[in-house]
């Protein structure tokens, strides 16, 4: 009885997994697909994409703390993309142009 019912579990979960819809797909491969090719694209990439989450505060009223919010940008489904495009255009100031990329860190 034990051994069917694992087999009806990897059964279940391996239907789980091919039906699981992943909406954000298309849109993680197009930025990671993204070439960083020129300076100025690499420098636009490097000053749009925050280098620390900019959510993380806390609520200050009459010098008391109300409450603190936690930084949210884990819970966006495309941080570690923009993450990691981020990397590349520094990498590619850095590496292939030569500047200091001091001013974007």
């Amino acid at each position: 009885m034990k051994s069917i019912m694992s087999t009806v579990g990897q059964a279940f979960r391996s239907i789980e997994q091919t039906l699981s819809l992943d909406l954000f797909r298309p849109i993680r491969q197009w930025i990671s697909h993204l070439r960083i090719e020129t300076p100025h694209r690499a420098r636009k990439v490097a000053e749009l994409i925050p280098a620390q989450c900019p959510f993380e505060r806390n609520v200050v009223v009459f010098g008391h703390s109300l409450f603190h919010i936690p930084p949210l940008c884990k819970l966006n489904p495309l941080y570690n993309e923009l993450v990691e495009l981020r990397f590349r255009a520094l990498c590619y100031l850095a590496d292939e142009c030569g500047e200091d990329i001091s001013a974007y860190i």
